[in-house]
């Protein structure tokens, strides 16, 4: 029988998002977040939601663009730092020495050790309580040659992207394929 746990913010897993975007003056700035998705496939849209106490939310708030740092299961320790750190008063590229690189599209960095990169313009914002959802048309998507499938997009398996399990704050690689296609009923190639 299943036990009512009430209503919580709550979904297993969530991305490990990592939010470039730039401040005021101009200083490259990273912070990982956990609320986020695909909100649209035509235009290519992600939602990322953000507390307004952050400074990547005065941040894109700002320059109406970010970028999303999709980190693989090497810059797990970055991304966990990326979440606890704030913007106001670290440089999070130097303390991780990772390095910023500006964006040619749109008004943001992006984070090059990272294995993929999506270049979001803001293009709705909404208020919802707590967090201001931010949703971004992908302008483009980069990623390291060697991740491309034949058919031109990322391989999972070579991005070796991670998952948060937010309630107990624990980072997760992703597993095993279980199959293909429309009820597993498609063979792996």
């Amino acid at each position: 029988m299943k036990k009512s746990i009430g209503p919580r913010a709550l979904a297993y897993p969530t991305p490990v998002w990592v939010i470039g975007s730039y401040d005021k003056e101009g200083r490259p700035n990273v912070m990982t977040v956990a609320w986020a998705g695909v909100a649209c496939s035509k235009p290519p849209c992600v939602g990322v939601s953000l507390r307004k106490a952050t400074y990547t939310h005065a941040c894109i708030m700002e320059r109406r663009a970010f970028t999303v740092n999709i980190p693989s299961e090497a810059q797990a320790r970055e991304a966990d730092f990326f979440g606890i750190a704030s913007g106001r008063d670290t440089d999070k590229f130097v303390a991780t020495g990772l390095t910023p690189v500006r964006s040619d599209l749109v008004d943001a960095p992006y984070i090059a050790e990272f294995p993929l990169i999506l270049e979001c313009r803001v293009v709705h914002i909404s208020e919802l309580g707590l967090h201001t959802q931010f949703i971004g048309e992908i302008i483009d998507i980069k990623t390291d040659e060697e991740l491309i499938s034949p058919d031109g997009y990322p391989l999972l398996e070579k991005v070796k992207p991670i998952v948060y399990a937010p309630v107990q704050q624990r980072y997760f690689a992703i597993g095993r394929e279980l199959g293909r296609g429309y009820a597993l009923g498609k063979p792996s190639k």
